[in-house]
């Protein structure tokens, strides 16, 4: 296709065959974590640390969490000083769930009609394959000033531990810029959603259900807490129109548990209501952690029922200039190579670059290979084709940001 980028495209020596069989060998590996059967990411970081040796690189392994190692190395330039850039991916994937739901084995990683099936062929074992083919590439075209940091790290899918973890060395506050390899179908996302889970327990007190009288039934105000969060969720959405690319803010119950099936006749001594929140700019986390509370003990004072409310886990969203270097670096090297004009999105949840980018302030940009809504789902794939693509997109824009 005809370039649109005022300058055209270096040509780098990607290995196609090599990232579409490096990600297919990915697939292969089964890195859920679960605790009860033991698995972790550690057969993929193994993995990815024995295609960088083969590389000539030397990675640095570093375990976060029993058998969960992040693996990272570092690609000098060899053309003097210059920026660092950093490729960034998770090596854990979700659950294949039932896999009977599956037209493919979830770890067969078959290609089919030009597509490449599994869990994690695009959460995110494509981008994983495909940075570190593109800093491949990169080297092997001959000396760039500055260096590459390429990032497998772990636990993306549950509380980010890999990138806390990461984002505290002293490598992480040397970098200039980092591009997250998530699945997001061409689009360069400059911003991702914040997060807030929010646990809140209503304590009452247990009593016969023939006896309401001498207990405190936290259920009514479990209730009336649900009404209210909903009504918090209008508001906010009033007073914060939906943003260009994250849409709307959410509250949205995801866990409601109190009682037992099995002895109807107890009133509970305790409810329990887990939140998923997701926030867009201009949303004050605290100030609306603090409004939940506010709700909480609000709809327990009738039956004399009080209110805890925990964070689980608290998400910034976070966003970048479109006329930041690594975002002008990416937008034109997606346009040189693929010869379309970049196209511009947000991340509906948080990713790894939210931690690296409130833990270490690294700016960071969210672009790689796969459907942007196929993550988690049964025969998730990607396409070969974009598998490619995007490490050339790579190389060009790691490239284009280090030698600006």
């Amino acid at each position: 296709m005809r370039s649109t980028s005022s300058a055209r495209p270096r040509t780098f020596p990607v290995d196609d065959t090599g990232v579409v069989e490096l990600t297919r060998a990915l697939v292969r590996l089964r890195t859920v974590h679960e605790l009860q059967h033991g698995g972790t990411e550690a057969a993929a970081a193994a993995l990815v640390a024995e295609t960088m040796r083969g590389f000539g690189w030397e990675p640095e392994i570093t375990e976060v969490a029993p058998g969960r190692p992040n693996v990272v190395a570092v690609v000098e330039g060899g053309g003097g000083p210059g920026p660092t850039l950093a490729f960034e991916g998770h090596t854990d994937v979700v659950t294949e769930g039932d896999p009977d739901r599956w037209t493919v084995d979830p770890y067969g990683a078959e290609v089919r009609d030009g597509r490449l099936y599994g869990r994690g062929a695009a959460d995110m074992k494509s981008g994983v394959a495909a940075m570190l083919h593109a800093t491949r590439a990169l080297q092997l075209a001959g000396p760039f000033p500055g260096r590459v940091a390429v990032c497998a790290l772990v636990d993306e899918e549950g509380m980010m531990l890999g990138a806390k973890h990461f984002a505290a060395t002293p490598l992480a506050a040397t970098i200039d810029g980092a591009i997250v390899c998530e699945p997001e179908e061409g689009e360069i996302c400059t911003s991702a959603k914040g997060a807030i889970r929010i646990r809140v327990d209503l304590h009452g007190a247990m009593a016969h259900g023939a006896m309401p009288q001498h207990g405190r039934n936290p259920v009514a105000p479990l209730g009336r807490l649900l009404v209210a969060l909903a009504d918090l969720q209008a508001r906010l959405q009033a007073e914060h129109p939906a943003h260009e690319h994250l849409g709307a803010v959410y509250l949205t119950p995801t866990v409601v548990e109190a009682g037992s099936v099995d002895q109807i006749n107890v009133i509970p001594g305790r409810a329990t209501v887990c939140v998923d929140v997701r926030t867009i700019p201009g949303i004050d986390h605290a100030a609306l952690v603090a409004t939940v509370g506010g709700l909480a003990a609000e709809a327990g004072t009738p039956d004399g029922v009080t209110a805890a409310v925990t964070v689980v886990d608290d998400r910034p969203c976070v966003e970048i200039a479109a006329e930041d270097p690594l975002v002008v670096a990416l937008a034109a090297a997606h346009e040189a190579v693929l010869g379309e004009p970049a196209r511009y999105g947000g991340v509906p949840g948080a990713t790894d670059g939210t931690i690296l980018t409130r833990d270490a302030a690294i700016p960071t940009v969210v672009y790689g290979p796969g459907g942007k809504w196929i993550a988690h789902q049964v025969d998730e794939f990607v396409e070969v084709e974009d598998i490619v693509a995007c490490t050339h997109v790579y190389a060009e824009a790691a490239h284009r940001f280090l030698t600006r």
